[in-house]
């Protein structure tokens, strides 16, 4: 048997009852601490949780009764002050060296108070979400955003126990035992400077090959999906000090923002290394596209334009010299900012393994437009340096890894320029 470990059962007692007894005995079976956390906000539950939730209530600065009375006036204030208060609670607990994992089981609400608690937890840790809302594309975004939450889509609500609700319930308590038997923890170690690299499948070929570069000049490469939520799991990771460099070759977000496509990062896109002041170093692949899969509006206002169809819910098109002025712009703005080491690499021949001499995506004309604009822009020129390559190349990779290595050296001998808060 394993050894015991604590899971938390995040629900609302006073709409669910036999189906929370279940996966807590399921757990308690499985040989580990099941501790019952209740949130209630509209009726005082049948029976009392492991924490109770007027103790959850208290905590979030609320007594239980004006809980339940705003949960009918206000319900928003009655939510956040369950999940303030549980998530300090479990917080504690986590400290305390209580609790290994984390599950949530029902519907909506509990839904989002359960995943609400999870983003608070640390990387790494178990985090299991049981519910029939685990796929609707109007709020998985909030539940689960850039945080390693597990969603279980139950199909069934999570009403009245039935041989269907079962099984999926039982899924779900495997996964989460499975999951606290078997992790790494949350306490990780690199013994080599942590470097992340922004990817996507246009700038695959240069990334693979500058992983193993980078691998040989004495650092630990970490790849972040550059598809919208890995790029902004990056900016917030490097904010938190996980890495002490960035080689930032897919910052197709930019113009994802700008024009509202599918790889949408946010507003904050190269920001946190601007900030924090790590050595980055930039290339323009997935700029010269946006992502429009799906989009039957954007893809009739873009209907004149080159197209790269890989399926129905990925489709790329390119974009126009004014988009990239614009792009250009914005990343000079905030390249202005930066306390700490940056280059831009500009690959003459091409940025992505669409924009290529010969495929309907290459168009040499509008790469040059950001250029030139970004050359005006930008208050150190110098730090913009021409590369006579095409970015899907090993040989464009060779280019970046040594002119991070330069910059990285650099900083470490210049202490007062490098901004490292982790290991």
């Amino acid at each position: 048997m394993a050894q015991r470990k604590g899971i938390v059962i995040v629900c609302n007692l006073d709409t669910r009852g036999e189906e929370i007894v279940f996966v807590k005995r399921l757990i308690q079976d499985r040989g580990h601490e099941a501790i019952l956390l209740d949130f209630s906000m509209e009726e005082p539950p049948p029976f009392p949780g492991d924490i109770r939730t007027e103790d959850v209530a208290a905590r979030g600065g609320l007594p239980i009764d004006v809980v339940r009375a705003k949960y009918r006036s206000d319900r928003d204030t009655a939510t956040n002050n369950q999940i303030a208060g549980a998530a300090a609670i479990v917080g504690d607990l986590v400290k305390q060296g209580r609790v290994h994992g984390i599950i949530g089981i029902g519907g909506g609400t509990a839904t989002l108070v359960a995943t609400s608690i999870m983003k608070q937890l640390p990387f790494g840790m178990p985090k299991v979400m049981a519910s029939p809302m685990a796929a609707h594309p109007a709020y998985i975004d909030r539940y689960v955003g850039t945080r390693d939450i597990t969603m279980h889509h139950t199909v069934l609500d999570i009403v009245k126990m039935n041989p269907l609700l079962k099984a999926q319930i039982t899924n779900a308590v495997g996964a989460v035992c499975g999951m606290v038997e078997m992790t790494l923890g949350q306490d990780f170690v690199f013994d080599k400077p942590c470097v992340a690299i922004s990817s996507f499948g246009f700038g695959e070929m240069a990334v693979q090959a500058a992983i193993g570069m980078l691998e040989e000049a004495g650092f630990s490469p970490v790849v972040c999906h550059a598809q919208g939520k890995g790029d902004k799991a990056m900016e917030e990771m490097i904010l938190d000090g996980a890495f002490q460099g960035v080689l930032d070759i897919c910052i197709g977000g930019i113009v994802e923002h700008l024009y509202q496509g599918n790889r949408d990062p946010g507003p904050d896109r190269l920001m946190a290394a601007v900030r924090t002041g790590i050595p980055m170093v930039l290339a323009p692949c997935g700029l010269d596209i946006l992502s429009y899969g799906g989009r039957a509006d954007m893809l009739e206002r873009t209907k004149d334009r080159p197209q790269y169809v890989q399926d129905a819910l990925r489709v790329q098109v390119r974009t126009t010299a004014e988009e990239l002025r614009r792009a250009a712009e914005v990343i000079a703005e905030r390249l202005n900012q930066a306390t700490g080491p940056w280059t831009f690499l500009v690959p003459l021949k091409g940025w992505s393994s669409l924009d290529k001499e010969g495929r309907p995506i290459y168009d040499p004309q509008a790469d040059a437009a950001f250029l030139v604009r970004l050359k005006q822009a930008v208050h150190d020129r110098d730090r913009i340096k021409e590369v006579n390559l095409h970015l899907y190349t090993p040989e464009f990779a060779r280019v970046a890894v040594d002119e991070f290595v330069r910059l990285f050296n650099d900083a470490v001998k210049a202490p007062e320029c490098l901004s490292v808060h982790g290991s």
